[in-house]
Order: C-alpha cells, then structure tokens, then sequence
C-alpha cells in the first residue's frame, strides 16, 4: 500500500514554507475553473468541462497543502495525503470521486476512445462544487 510518506520520499511531495497567499490563489483558480467547466458544459464542451472540473478539485486540493506548507508533484499523491490526513474533514465519496476524476482526466487527455457524455460532465461539475464547499469550509 502507498502511503504519503513514499511520496515524501520520492520527493513528490516536499516540505515548504506554509503559503497562506498560494493557498488563497489556489481556491480563487478552483473557483474560476469551476465556472470555466460549466459554461463549458452549456456549450457542449463535455470533454472540456471534466478537464475544468478535475482543476478545480487540484485546485481546492492544493490549498489546503499549500497552507500545510507541501508543494506536490503528483497528482495521485494529493490523493494519498488528503485521505491519510483529510478523511475524517473530507467525505470519503468525495475523495473517492476525485480519484476517479483523476483517472478521467488521464483518459481524456491521454486515451484514445473516452467521450464523456453530458451526464458525465454534469457529475463531475456538481463534485468538484460539492469538494470546493468543503475545502473552503476546511480552510
């Protein structure tokens, strides 16, 4: 099993100064991409919107680090370090979806044969809302 710790030492995650102005600027680009995903959505954009949508949950997720004072330079290691250390503030589904988004997003760019529909844009919107509320109010 992967834990936090491994990616510490691989350096995929490290040890800054807390940044409490990164961590701001971070919610303000999860917000932004998260109103960039649903016109996105409007224009019929599906593909589009998820890749907004999963920004946003980085986004949020890389707050919270950069007020811990992490710099991250793997995505699935936000994962490992938000359900090691997030879990009882985060609602498990919720980290569960932004996995899943994860591997979506690994899909749409780098897949050959992934076209999200509109539900599956909507669902991604309505989660990457429902993380942004929640690491807001973590913060």
């Amino acid at each position: 099993m992967v834990r936090s710790i491994d990616f510490f030492n691989e350096r995929k995650l490290r040890k800054i100064a807390p940044d409490l102005n990164k961590s701001r600027q971070s919610l303000k680009i999860a917000e932004s991409k998260l109103a960039e995903a649903k016109e996105l959505l409007r224009a019929e954009f599906y593909s589009q919107a998820m890749l907004s949508a999963y920004t946003s949950m980085f986004h949020s997720a890389r707050a919270i680090l950069y007020k811990e004072g992490i710099q991250e330079k793997s995505h699935y290691a936000v994962y490992i370090y938000l359900k090691e250390n997030y879990s009882n503030l985060l609602s498990g589904e919720l980290l569960e979806s932004f996995l899943n988004h994860q591997n979506e997003r690994k899909e749409i760019l780098y897949g050959l044969d992934y076209n999200p529909n509109k539900n599956e844009a909507e669902s991604s919107i309505e989660d990457a809302e429902l993380f942004f509320v929640e690491v807001t109010g973590i913060l």
